[in-house]
């Protein structure tokens, strides 16, 4: 049975996150519906990661096996035809060994949070972007984001809802950068916590605005405590960016 490794891109908004779910929309469930209207058959899409409601993806990877050999561009292209209107789009689709797995053959997530550094209120980044008034030091952020990389115990950047088994990761980069008035941390792992980049985001928002420095960013990821961390910032401005395999 032929296995094709999908990247997709979609606009969180209307989801209640990547993986099917009984209380909404879900991409997952999208895709599922896209590939049965093309196979008459139901089907499983596995994506590499789990996105919250409202987040984003820049290219998603998911794979999904099918009975029929259509080739990649006719899937790719009947994807897109059966999931409209719904703000997803398939960007390239290719058949794949069944060693291949979107999830668990993957051995980097990368994300990236956009915050729009103005006053004035949103219009196009709506929904798309964190709007934050006060000024922000974007290489003092960054400065700060250097103590997080490596090893730690990021209990205090954990959602309580999260159920990973430990809160131990290794955050293997992060960035901050500013253009314009556009702020963006990017960040890289093998996995993530639940709530994980926006718990990051917001008390780096903190040290953007001069309220911490980088020895409180330190004694918060220390303190191994929820009640460290700083604002958790808002699921509109973080986007999937990026899946890594050793094969790709």
């Amino acid at each position: 049975m032929p296995r094709y490794k999908l990247t997709v891109e979609f606009d969180g908004g209307p989801f209640v996150g990547w993986q099917r779910q009984e209380n909404g929309a879900s991409v997952q469930a999208a895709m599922e519906d896209a590939v049965n209207a093309l196979t008459g058959a139901p089907a499983l899409v596995y994506g590499a990661g789990r996105t919250d409601a409202g987040v984003h993806a820049l290219a998603m990877v998911a794979h999904v096996d099918i009975e029929k050999d259509y080739g990649a561009d006719v899937v790719c292209n009947a994807l897109n035809q059966h999931l409209r209107p719904a703000p997803i789009a398939v960007l390239a689709a290719e058949q794949v060994s069944n060693d291949f797995h979107a999830r668990f053959s993957c051995i980097r997530r990368a994300y990236e949070y956009r915050i729009v550094n103005r006053r004035a209120p949103l219009t196009l980044e709506r929904g798309h972007a964190w709007r934050v008034t006060a000024r922000l030091d974007a290489d003092a952020m960054n400065a700060a984001a250097q103590t997080l990389v490596g090893l730690h115990d990021f209990s205090t950047f954990r959602s309580v809802q999260c159920q990973s088994k430990s809160p131990v990761k290794t955050l293997e980069e992060i960035s901050v950068s500013r253009a314009g008035e556009d702020v963006i941390l990017r960040c890289a792992a093998r996995s993530f916590l639940h709530h994980q980049v926006r718990s990051i985001t917001g008390s780096l928002v903190e040290v953007g605005r001069g309220k911490w420095r980088a020895r409180d960013l330190k004694a918060a990821l220390e303190a191994k405590s929820r009640d460290a961390c700083g604002p958790v910032a808002p699921s509109d401005g973080l986007y999937f960016r990026r899946a890594d395999y050793e094969t790709s």
